[in-house]
């Protein structure tokens, strides 16, 4: 018998893929797992967490702070709302949750080769998000630019590893808050034709993402079998943690919920000051809180895309500073990625996270252990796959070309092993037969050339010929990398009349306001 996860509709594509334009080299748009989860908990233990997470939502509940609306909401799903706390019915949520949020859904991008199918086996890497700072060997630390952030899109599109154009890259502080999304979401659109996140700092701004979205897609913003938006936006609608959401995040949700866009509820945990310091307790909090805030998205739009999200680093106890690379949120998060198969949404968690302010070993270690998790657990979307330094508060060039050739070797983990009759390879044996080599041999002068994954920043030369080269380490060669890409950059071809018409919306919205920078 079909269970209500099983039942519900799967959202996808359709239709063969084209080939992109205007990339360095073709890419597969999204990574697909050919390989089995890794998973910590047996159903018992599973079940467990589910079940604290009912109690919390019963018995303690959320809070839906300073908006009335949803409060009102709330009220009518038949929760029980006192003052701004939200308790809800054993299974609500759930309930909401399972009736019409799709499994898998495709995100569009203008260039539909470039669409990304967000559920299931696949796995959608995508850059950092939210630096105030950036980094890179040649300058240092410095407060990000427009022209940082335009640097990472084109980055972000040259990077065949690399499945989406991401968000808030870095923030460019050199435009005023209240306008600064304007250009950001253009650059996106502008340099990538890769698809992109949306504005959440305000409910303006997520209704600017929306417009512009609609100037983009033009008569592909409508589906004509549905009659509803295409999904062309992702975005990212964090819990204020503990067990709360401020009007800011619920009325960003609600935008794009009404106008069908995909919104990734996440709590953002620092374990011990956010949440309690056991993996078991941050997962059931976690799972309380995500679910709370899908739900809530159900009841504004059945059938809107949502994505159960969770980010929970731990914390060092002595100093009270964020850890990464660490042993429980890895456990966490394996935990959680089963939590969301079972309730059946897609899982956004994980990524390459450092508190390292270099792109050094400390910053490999640490993203290291971060983004074989997140591969081996079964995260779809993979937010903070490239770049991410610093806890979160820079963005690296050099960092997020090492991380880029490392989500890059993950793709080729989650391909498994080819038992076709070319991966078993027994005409090879028997060519070569005992006590000699492979190298000229009819299988091998077929495969040689994507055999094995190929990295563009590694050194694997003799120490002679490392020494001949100039002694360089792989923040220097990643360095190098990064410049050349940027040199070589050509642009995805864009309609200048929605180019024109994007510029002109931009024109008419920023002249309706004066400049702040709240």
């Amino acid at each position: 018998m079909d269970s209500p996860t099983t039942r519900r509709r799967t959202r996808t594509a359709g239709g063969a893929r084209r080939a992109g334009k205007g990339t360095a080299a073709p890419t597969a748009p999204y990574a697909t797992r050919r390989i089995p989860y890794f998973e910590v908990l047996d159903d018992a233990g599973l079940s467990l967490i589910e079940e604290n997470a009912d109690t919390i939502l019963e018995e303690i509940g959320i809070d839906f702070r300073d908006d009335e609306e949803a409060l009102q909401i709330w009220r009518d799903a038949g929760a029980d709302v006192e003052g701004e706390r939200v308790r809800m019915p054993r299974g609500l949520c759930r309930r909401l949750i399972q009736d019409s949020a799709p499994r898998q859904f495709t995100q569009h991008a203008r260039n539909p080769a470039r669409n990304v199918e967000i559920g299931g086996p696949n796995t959608v890497y995508v850059p950092a998000y939210g630096c105030p700072f950036v980094h890179d060997i040649d300058r240092g630390r410095r407060y990000g630019t427009l022209e940082d952030f335009q640097n990472f899109v084109k980055l972000a599109y040259l990077s065949p590893s690399l499945h989406h154009s991401g968000g808030t890259i870095c923030e460019p502080v050199d435009l005023p808050v209240n306008k600064r999304h304007f250009d950001m979401i253009y650059s996106h659109m502008k340099y990538s034709d890769k698809c992109f996140m949306g504005s959440v700092t305000h409910p303006d701004r997520a209704e600017d993402t929306v417009e512009m979205a609609k100037i983009l897609f033009g008569e592909r913003w409508v589906d004509p079998d549905t009659g509803k938006p295409r999904t062309c936006v992702i975005n990212l609608i964090n819990a204020n943690s503990p067990m709360t959401f401020d009007d800011t995040m619920l009325g960003a949700a609600k935008v794009y919920a009404r106008a069908n866009q995909a919104c990734i509820v996440t709590p953002f945990i620092l374990a011990g000051a956010m949440s309690p310091v056991t993996v078991a307790g941050t997962a059931a909090q976690t799972l309380a809180e995500a679910m709370a805030g899908m739900a809530f998205i159900q009841l504004v739009n059945p059938g809107a895309p949502v994505v159960l999200g969770s980010f929970a680093s731990s914390m060092s106890m002595q100093s009270g500073a964020p850890t990464f690379g660490t042993p429980e949120p890895a456990l966490v998060l394996y935990v959680m990625a089963n939590l969301a198969r079972r309730l059946g949404v897609p899982f956004r968690s994980g990524g390459s996270f450092t508190a390292s302010k270099l792109p050094d070993a400390q910053a490999a270690s640490e993203s290291a252990n971060t983004l074989l998790p997140t591969t081996l657990g079964g995260v779809n979307f993979a937010l903070h796959s490239a770049g991410w330094l610093e806890g979160g508060l820079a963005m690296g060039y050099e960092k997020f070309i090492m991380d880029a050739d490392q989500t890059g070797m993950m793709q080729t983990l989650l391909k498994g092993v080819d038992l076709s009759e070319n991966g078993q390879a027994m005409d090879a044996i028997r060519e070569v037969g005992p006590g000699k080599h492979f190298l000229g041999c009819t299988h091998t002068q077929a495969n040689f050339k994507d055999a094995f994954y190929l990295s563009p920043i590694t050194d694997n030369n003799s120490f002679e010929q490392w020494d001949a080269d100039g002694r360089l380490d792989m923040a220097q060669r990643a360095n190098a990398r990064w410049k050349k890409l940027l040199a070589e950059y050509e642009a995805p071809p864009l309609d200048p009349a929605i180019d024109e018409a994007l510029l002109d919306y931009m024109a008419t919205r920023k002249a309706a306001f004066p400049d702040s920078n709240i």
